[in-house]
């Protein structure tokens, strides 16, 4: 019994000696319940956001108390039932500006929504729904007023992974790019290869050249398997007209992290370091940006947090030329800001270069 305590506290004090096993097991653990825990601390039903095309009745003659109920989840805003109106309606709907367009045929109540967003989608699906069945439920005695006609904007045949392709892949492309050029940078200064270089007729500009060529490579490698793999049948990926513009926004974004990974790799000094900085930058922008689900529950400065995270603008512009057949006009915005922030902190990296740890 001696020897196992003994043993226990030895092997005790050594975990608590170990800085990054504390950090991993104790401190990362806490700082995602602390991360969630504030995402989710006051949320409740989003906000659903409608636009009425024309006179639909069963919304025009909804009583004030049940439109009032539905104030704090549901906000229909009414144009006028012109084709150029219903057009409008239906590319706002495309584009994720709202989550659904309503309008009336006869008796029948279109609803047109978009399967880029499933929450979003069963979330109008069934309020517009509950609208129609106390509606139904007022004409007491006949048959039912309202049915209701549920479509979406996009192609039918359009499948989920159309809009989960796209989110993935930019996370890939960012951790590839931090750890990649996070640990490649300490572990050549660990192993003095740096501090060799550093004699020989080399500069920083060209070391840091160097990794962005890796690093493109790696992100185009990225890209072609991912768009390999979600192309073949099993799975049904289509590509849009404009696809091809996400060659040059996965470029701008491989940069963005390359740089994230430069300033980590300049101010770690051990590969443990190194990777604790990864992760803790990482692992919170993927949930921040959308790319594993939407934050439409989130509290507004969350959302205004990422704002300022590239993988959230990659994220929604590779959805917007994959999946939703958008063009220069949703790439072009959201390249120019990926290269900024890349040039920004290369330069803080630069200013933070160090050959050796001497």
């Amino acid at each position: 019994m001696t020897s196992f305590l003994s043993l226990s506290r030895a092997m005790a004090l050594g975990l608590l000696r170990d800085r990054a096993a504390v950090f991993f097991m104790l401190l990362f653990p806490l700082m995602f319940l602390m991360l969630f825990g504030a995402l989710f601390k006051d949320a409740g039903a989003s906000k659903t956001e409608v636009i009425q095309v024309g006179d639909v009745r069963v919304l025009d003659a909804m009583p004030e108390a049940e439109r009032a109920r539905l104030r704090d989840v549901l906000s229909i805003e009414k144009t006028d039932g012109s084709a150029a109106a219903r057009e409008d309606a239906l590319r706002q709907v495309r584009n994720g500006d709202v989550d659904a367009a309503v309008l009336q045929r006869g008796d029948d109540v279109v609803l047109r929504f978009s399967a880029a967003d499933q929450v979003s989608a069963g979330s109008v699906h069934g309020l517009v729904n509950s609208v129609i069945q106390q509606a139904n439920q007022r004409a007491t005695g006949q048959p039912p007023a309202w049915t209701l006609t549920a479509k979406r904007v996009e192609d039918e045949s359009v499948k989920a992974i159309q809009f989960l392709t796209p989110g993935l892949l930019g996370w890939a492309v960012a951790m590839g790019g931090v750890f990649g050029s996070a640990l490649n940078l300490v572990n050549w200064r660990k192993k003095r290869l740096l501090r060799r270089l550093w004699l020989a007729p080399v500069n920083a500009g060209q070391v840091i050249g160097a990794r962005i060529g890796v690093n493109l490579l790696l992100a185009f490698t990225q890209t072609a398997i991912f768009l390999g793999v979600a192309v073949t049948p099993y799975y049904g990926l289509r590509l849009t007209g404009h696809w091809w513009l996400s060659l040059p926004l996965i470029a701008t974004g491989a940069l963005a992290f390359l740089s994230i990974g430069l300033v980590v790799g300049a101010f770690a000094k051990t590969e443990e370091a190194a990777n604790g900085l990864a992760q803790l930058v990482v692992l919170p922008m993927a949930f921040l940006s959308g790319a594993f689900f939407p934050l439409d529950v989130a509290p507004a400065w969350v959302r205004t947090v990422a704002e300022f995270l590239p993988l959230k603008h990659l994220t929604q512009a590779m959805q917007d030329v994959l999946s939703r057949g958008q063009g220069w006009e949703a790439a072009l915005p959201v390249m120019g800001g990926l290269l900024a922030f890349a040039a920004v902190l290369t330069l803080l990296a630069y200013r933070l270069f160090r050959w050796d740890d001497a």
